[in-house]
């Protein structure tokens, strides 16, 4: 299917935009103020969404979104994404929101520490404990769907890896363009340099780098590419085909394809990275949303069995 107009100007947009910023980015806390202050701007919250603070008994803020009445029994656990430097509930509220209406359910994203705060193993281990606080809670492992966008859903795969090496299975795990290889070995890097119109390539590795401090970056709680799936549950991932970060995505898939998995991976060609919070502005962002809440109600239902 060809790409809509307005996600044409969306990228040629992002291009001329964001992607130099990013390139000259030198303040984490900048990118923070930046990056909170466009999603007002940009990205809508649907009328009658609901947003509840709480913290783990550790002091993990949580915040629980919902649209509208929705079940007690099952609930997603999202991890937003922004290299591990910025991104919050808030910069994610539409996002979290149309993911709610779309799939019937919670949602529940915890702000995990960050740099400057925080670099590695600080987000998995935050990470860890909002899930043992859903389970705290009553939540069964087959009630919960993970997920996550950009390092976010690098992030949800590191969890997965946790929590099945535990026993514990997840009713399954969707991902928006995951960064899953902070070695960043992934031939897209280079190859989509040019068409990415979002991610600046000479900048990832620094990132990275700032990020792991002296954990190498193979390192499989930080690199999910690299971690053991012992028997994974169903995955979605969506990603767009020119992004940088694309073989992240096939990688992973074939990984967990030969873990035993059930992995399906849409590519929308022409889509930006994480388009589906431009719900609302692009048709390709609703059009994502449905095929998340049709894989979600069907992992949750077989995982109910």
């Amino acid at each position: 299917m060809p790409a809509s107009l307005r996600l044409r100007i969306l990228s040629r947009l992002l291009a001329l935009g964001p992607k130099r910023q990013f390139a000259r980015l030198s303040d984490p806390a900048q990118a923070t103020r930046d990056f909170e202050r466009s999603a007002r701007l940009a990205f809508r919250v649907p009328p009658f969404t609901h947003r509840l603070r709480r913290k783990t008994q550790g002091g993990v803020p949580l915040n629980w979104v919902h649209v509208g009445r929705v079940p007690m029994d099952r609930v997603i656990l999202y991890l937003h994404g922004g290299a591990f430097i910025c991104g919050s509930a808030r910069t994610h509220l539409s996002l979290l929101s149309h993911l709610s209406r779309h799939c019937g359910l919670e949602v529940c994203a915890p702000d995990y520490r960050q740099l400057p705060q925080a670099g590695f193993p600080a987000p998995l281990e935050d990470a860890l404990a909002a899930w043992d606080h859903l389970r705290a809670l009553g939540y069964g492992a087959h009630q919960i769907m993970l997920a996550g966008d950009s390092a976010g859903g690098g992030l949800a795969f590191s969890l997965l890896s946790q929590v099945l090496a535990r026993g514990e299975r997840p009713a399954g795990l969707f991902a928006f363009s995951p960064w899953t290889d902070l070695t960043y070995s992934g031939q897209s890097i280079t190859q989509n340099a040019k068409t990415d119109c979002l991610i600046p390539t000479g900048r990832m590795g620094e990132l990275a780098k700032l990020y792991l401090g002296d954990t190498p970056a193979d390192d499989a709680r930080a690199s999910p590419l690299f971690a053991e799936f012992c028997a994974p549950p169903p995955v979605l991932m969506q990603v767009g085909g020119g992004e940088v970060l694309a073989d992240d995505t096939y990688r992973m898939a074939a990984k967990l394809t030969r873990a035993g998995g059930e992995v399906t991976v849409q590519t929308f060609e022409a889509a930006p990275h994480v388009w589906q919070m431009f719900y609302g502005v692009v048709p390709e962002a609703r059009e994502a949303l449905c095929a998340v809440a049709t894989f979600v109600q069907t992992s949750l239902d077989s995982a109910k069995r």
